[in-house]
């Protein structure tokens, strides 16, 4: 900072002080410009600028995904908001819960695809939102609804009977779509804390958004840490192919309930299997687990258990031997959304119980 003199001196004395004063004056700016440089700024306005900003500004867009149609792999497509969404439809009841954890049960027109049990903490806030089809629902039904965005579950994104209609399709009506991150292939749990942080951006929720992230991770490391003394076990997934037949589907695609399955220590044994899945390659394979899918108006998972453990032609396999057939349930496991905890949770307690 530069000194400012007001005092009257002799002539000489002045002459003298100025040459001293040049010289320091010179070697105390260079100082100070050298402290400024180095010290950060402690004004308002600067912590300001360097604190990141927790308000969306409109308009936003957010990178998301088309594809060529039904069975066509999903390619990157920016969708831009002008405004935060007023008239949302969910087209399962997972994308409806994580919607409700973020504050935004009132965005909600419509949801479909009530598939499972539902998560009991969001269960009065979820009998707000109209339901227009239990089942998958149909274009006819979302566009019916008179959305201005359809969020959720990527394969649901088609022009068939049960498909909400491809993103063009939506799109060139004039309605914004957000598939989630969790049900692309190659997705992984990032992908959840991905979809939660551009829905917050989206909604301008995004200190909720943020919040809810930080419980989510804490939840994965307590996974992580319980099952890390366990050992790594493999699974497959098995349902009930009728009359107690055994099916198995390999869950290739199905990236991120594997990653999260992992955290448990289950590894896919049929991971990077594509194609159907004979009981015979089941046998050979001989999973550690066997992963039974449950859902609403399915077998129910008891007859299909105890046709399992009785079947002469499964006797062989460990999870028989050892009862370690467990149900899970389809809303938490192919919903793409936070509740995949809640299932994952539950079995490895299951998984504890039965050493």
């Amino acid at each position: 900072m530069k000194n400012v003199f007001k005092r009257y001196v002799p002539l000489l004395a002045v002459l003298v002080m100025a040459v001293m004063i040049a010289a320091c004056s010179s070697d105390t700016k260079n100082a100070n410009k050298a402290a400024e440089s180095a010290a950060p700024s402690s004004s308002p306005a600067a912590t300001e600028e360097a604190a990141p900003s927790t308000k969306t500004v409109y308009p936003l867009t957010i990178e998301n995904y088309t594809n060529n149609g039904e069975g066509t792999e999903w390619k990157a497509k920016s969708q831009t908001f002008d405004k935060a969404p007023e008239k949302v439809v969910a087209n399962t009841q997972g994308a409806a819960e994580l919607l409700i954890k973020l504050g935004l049960t009132d965005k909600m027109v419509g949801v479909a695809a009530l598939y499972g049990a539902g998560d009991p903490a969001v269960q009065e806030e979820f009998k707000k939102i109209p339901v227009i089809s239990k089942e998958y629902a149909s274009k006819e039904l979302v566009v019916g609804a008179s959305p201005d965005l359809v969020l959720g579950r990527s394969d649901l994104y088609a022009d068939a009977d049960w498909g909400v209609g491809t993103v063009e399709g939506l799109n060139e009506l004039g309605i914004k779509t957000f598939v989630q991150n969790t049900s692309v292939k190659g997705s992984t749990l990032d992908s959840l804390y991905k979809d939660i942080e551009q829905i917050g951006q989206i909604f301008d929720v995004q200190e909720n958004a943020a919040a809810y992230i930080a419980e989510l991770k804490k939840r994965a490391q307590t996974l992580k840490d319980k099952s890390a003394v366990s050992g790594e076990k493999t699974f497959a997934y098995v349902s009930d192919g009728g009359n107690g037949a055994i099916a198995i589907y390999s869950g290739n695609v199905d990236t991120f309930a594997g990653d999260v399955l992992g955290l448990l220590g289950l590894k896919n044994s049929f991971g990077t299997v594509t194609g159907d899945i004979s009981k015979e390659q089941l046998i050979a394979t001989n999973p550690d687990v066997l992963l039974l899918s449950v859902y609403t108006g399915g077998v129910d998972p008891e007859q299909t258990l105890k046709a399992f453990y009785a079947d002469p032609s499964l006797q062989s396999l460990n999870a028989v031997k050892n009862k370690t057939i467990y149900p899970i349930d389809f809303n938490q496991f192919w919903g793409y959304s936070y509740s995949i905890f809640d299932g994952a949770e539950k079995l490895a307690s299951e998984i504890t119980a039965n050493k």
